[in-house]
């Protein structure tokens, strides 16, 4: 099933290995970017949020959009001009999205935006769907902007699924590779109590599952896009140390210095969120990685033969 799939944010963690992967079945793909690089794999279109400016040429290249766009969480402390930059990021470049489809004739089949499980804010060990209610603290109140602009594309008529994403597991950048370095260096520790959920997805299921939801039009809506079963902190620090074969401290990080060190950025690391798949389970999707185990020995099992 070809098509054309145009990226925003494609040159992220999520958008470089979702690149490949759409070539490697046959989609012809393009990059919404800031920057037109001299040398890429890709055709590239610009945009500029602070000139509310798209190339004309998006809409009519375009079959589905699949919108990735936003600055980091993790780069930074979160001053009010960082947070700012967070917040425009995702809901600026969306929102002239939205106003570039609403002028222009296009053949735009779907919008899949991607959104986070920081909805929930810190849950605990309490289970969460999609149903359950959101957080208030600033990721929340991200997201939650960040995905009512996203559903405004869905009031043009034009079928909109967005994807709460956990923890993406990759070792290419994201989490794992900050997580894992202390335990190369054998200083690693659990962060805070330990006891925090972390909801989490192996980066090629993720992108499977954009590309499922680019195929199969019953899929609409919001899902949570985590792998079955989260597990703690703790858990997830002593597996990833048992895969790579090092020790832990058997000591834990705590969490007072990291509200020192990051600030309010903290939350990333302290919050968790316990989080159901079960709506993405009854849509059919299946899972090549399972359990947290099976995901992390993907990446590091092979540095240890």
């Amino acid at each position: 099933m070809a098509g054309r799939i145009l990226i925003t944010g494609g040159t992220g963690l999520i958008g470089t290995r979702l690149s490949e992967m759409l070539i490697d079945q046959g989609y012809e793909v393009a990059h919404l970017s800031r920057q037109v690089p001299q040398f890429s794999h890709y055709k590239t279109f610009k945009w500029d949020l602070e000139r509310n400016y798209i190339d004309d040429n998006v809409l009519s290249y375009a079959d589905y959009i699949i919108n990735l766009a936003g600055s980091s969480v993790a780069e930074g402390k979160w001053t009010k001009e960082r947070k700012k930059e967070i917040v425009d990021s995702r809901i600026k470049s969306t929102r002239l999205l939205r106003e570039c489809l609403s002028k222009t004739n296009h053949h735009v089949k779907a919008f899949i935006s991607a959104s986070a499980v920081g909805i929930y804010g810190d849950t605990s060990d309490r289970l969460v769907t999609e149903e359950s209610t959101y957080g208030n603290d600033f990721l929340a109140e991200v997201c939650k902007h960040w995905e009512s602009a996203a559903w405004e594309i869905h009031e043009q008529q034009i079928r909109t699924c967005i994807f709460r994403v956990g923890v993406v597991l990759s070792n290419k950048g994201g989490a794992l590779p900050q997580i894992a370095r202390p335990i190369k260096l054998m200083a690693g520790a659990p962060l805070g109590s330990g006891k925090q959920y972390m909801s989490w997805i192996h980066v090629d299921d993720l992108c499977r599952l954009f590309i499922r939801a680019i195929e199969d039009t019953s899929f609409q809506g919001v899902y949570n896009a985590v792998a079955p079963n989260p597990v703690t902190n703790e858990q997830f620090t002593k597996i990833l140390a048992s895969v790579m074969h090092k020790p832990l401290t058997g000591l834990k990080v705590p969490a007072i210095g990291l509200k020192l060190a990051l600030g309010e950025m903290s939350e990333v690391v302290l919050a968790g969120q316990r989080v159901s798949n079960n709506k993405l389970m009854r849509m059919g999707f299946t899972f090549d990685y399972h359990n947290v185990q099976q995901a992390l020995e993907s990446f590091y099992a092979a540095e240890n033969v």
